[in-house]
């Protein structure tokens, strides 16, 4: 096959870190690499080099036959390389036309833009694609989902010969992931070629023809898909055999203690009538398609968000949470999907992030910080639950997203928590991250702990829950004990197709 893109040697490092160490990848005419590894194994660098973001220390790369350095993205852009980042580059004040052919608008008589021009061209590039979208939609109004397609159809608006997609799918449904794989096949027929970026390791199987492993800013192997399996990759990114990804139960959770139990909780337009037990030492799933309330739940509960009505029962009492203190007061906490956003402060030192939920177990009788004791606490929170840092004192925005995770994982095990309700526990997370969060989860189940995970992942819910909610509009829709988990069964309740009545009366009867 014809080679489109061939990079030799590529090195490049920042003070203390050789962050790619002489990578060399080949690219085919309209073939599919998928490019995994762990947070950290340079795959960022690595591409950031191959889109023009970064100059390397040393290297060559070849695209279409002609050597080419690039000092920045638009000369990559211009040469046929485009990059989607993970971080979108939208402007949500401006329409989608004008997102899309941002700085290649039409231009009209007096050297202004052709708006007619621009509308007409932006429709007729949304139907080659089967979207249903109106160009003059401001881009604020479109949902998460519909704004990461938007991204990737602005870079295939350049018509590049080489496309790289950083985690296209992180805030896809699975109707729209099916829809993005569509177009990326349908335009590899058309000999674009791509380098696909993933956690999900499924998604390899799915859509790549060939995969590239990378580990501690080194190539650690590639292969044709077809040759590995999933554990192969896993011990290739991680240097090590992961037996279990899912973890290892210790003792099983306990039938009759009820350690929380919701009791008719509403919020108009968002959920309604939300009642459901978790047993003490129990990991309880809540399944069901992105805006099914199951997030919002677990705001409310901890008293992030609102409820217009509604008891909380902790150990058989009822407990009244208006905001997340009093939650931290009850020992219930509350891991949000977006620890960038909502759960950690970036700018801070892991060592101050650590204690932030439990500072008040380091404050001495006259209220000062006991900062040996912190430290003390701090270190061993590091070794126990496995952060990669070089120092307590360095900021999280310099972490991994899988050592980000694991700080907000200690953060919220220094309350001794009786419940841990979980958003996304693998989200942005490498794959020997998430082994190491769903051990520390499944321990802590072990120690009687009630557990919940929120996840779009069936995969994930199937492999660490004991039971599973699954929510449509706001509803919960039925439940799946463990013995009868199968994705069909869960989708087919998320996606309301199961009797609601009979589902909810399966629940209500437990």
């Amino acid at each position: 096959m014809e080679i489109i893109l061939d990079a030799r040697n590529i090195s490049m490092s920042f003070p203390g870190v050789l962050a790619v160490d002489n990578i060399s990848l080949k690219l085919c005419k309209g073939e599919i690499l998928a490019l995994i590894g762990e947070n950290g194994a340079g795959k960022s660098t690595l591409i950031n080099v191959l889109g023009g973001v970064q100059k390397p220390d040393r290297g060559q790369i070849i695209l279409n036959g002609k050597s080419v350095m690039f000092s920045s993205s638009d000369q990559a852009i211009r040469a046929g390389i485009s990059v989607v980042f993970q971080e979108l580059s939208l402007v949500d004040g401006l329409s989608i036309a004008e997102n899309i052919f941002a700085n290649r608008q039409p231009i009209g008589m007096l050297n202004k833009i052709n708006w007619r021009q621009l509308y007409q061209q932006t429709q007729e590039f949304l139907e080659k694609f089967n979207l249903e979208l109106n160009p003059r939609t401001l881009v604020k109004n479109l949902t998460m989902g519909q704004k990461q397609i938007l991204e990737i159809l602005k870079a295939i608006s350049t018509s590049p010969k080489v496309l790289i997609l950083d985690e296209p799918t992180s805030a896809l449904t699975e109707r729209e992931i099916k829809y993005l794989f569509k177009n990326i096949r349908m335009l590899r027929k058309q000999d674009m070629s791509f380098i696909y970026i993933t956690h999900k390791l499924s998604e390899v199987f799915q859509i790549a023809d060939r995969v590239m492993v990378m580990r501690d800013g080194k190539k650690s192997g590639s292969e044709r898909v077809n040759n590995v399996s999933e554990n192969d990759l896993i011990s290739m990114m991680v240097g090590r055999k992961i037996k279990n990804l899912y973890g290892i139960r210790g003792s099983a959770f306990s039938e009759n203690e009820t350690v929380l139990r919701v009791v008719g909780l509403n919020r108009k337009n968002v959920f309604e009538d939300v009642n459901f037990e978790l047993r003490k030492g129990e990991i309880l799933g809540l399944a069901g398609l992105i805006g099914a309330g199951r997030t919002e739940v677990g705001r409310a509960i901890v008293g992030v968000d609102p409820k217009d009505s509604g008891h909380i029962y902790l150990d058989g009492k009822e407990v009244h949470i208006n905001n997340p203190k009093d939650a931290i007061i009850h020992k219930i906490a509350y891991l949000t999907e977006d620890r960038k956003k909502d759960g950690l402060f970036e700018g801070m030192a892991l060592r101050y992030n650590i204690i932030a939920p439990s500072i008040e177990n380091f404050t001495s009788v006259i209220s000062f910080l006991d900062h040996k004791r912190i430290n003390r606490y701090v270190e061993s929170s590091v070794l126990e639950f496995d952060i990669t840092t070089t120092s307590i004192m360095k900021k999280v925005l310099y972490l991994s997203g899988g050592n980000q995770q694991k700080v907000l994982v200690a953060m919220w095990m220094g309350i001794q928590p009786r419940v841990i309700i979980f958003d996304d526990p693998a989200r942005g997370v490498d794959v020997g991250s998430k082994a190491d969060i769903y051990q520390i989860l499944k321990d802590s189940a072990s120690r009687g702990v009630g557990i919940i995970i929120i996840s779009s992942e069936l995969s994930e819910l199937i492999g660490v829950c004991d039971r599973i909610l699954a929510f449509h509009h706001g509803r919960i829709m039925g439940e799946v004990l463990h013995k009868d988990f199968s994705e069909e069964r869960i989708m087919a309740l998320a996606a309301g197709i199961v009797n609601a009545e009979r589902s909810q009366s399966t629940s209500s009867a437990r």
